[in-house]
């Protein structure tokens, strides 16, 4: 069966690769005002019991991490060496 999403609305399933207690319990996605987002959740306990925080991370977004700024510049500035 095909999830077919609507605006404003999402969708997570169980994170099956999770191997480390910082990875996220649940992964998915979400539209939100038309635009896609990749959305992670974490069970945790709280003094009322348990609860699920969310994190949101734009879906065309890449997992790699961005250049280190260095000096307000860009540290890869094209220069060979």
């Amino acid at each position: 069966m095909v999830y077919e999403q609507r605006e404003n609305s999402g969708i997570l399933f169980k994170n099956k690769w999770k191997k480390e207690a910082k990875h996220p319990d649940y992964k998915g996605t979400i539209n939100a005002g038309g635009v896609e987002y990749k959305i992670s959740g974490w069970v945790k306990d709280g003094q009322n019991g348990k609860f699920l925080s969310l994190a949101l991370q734009p879906a065309d977004e890449q997992s790699s991490p961005k250049p280190k700024v260095v000096g307000g510049r860009d540290f890869d500035d094209g220069i060979p060496f």
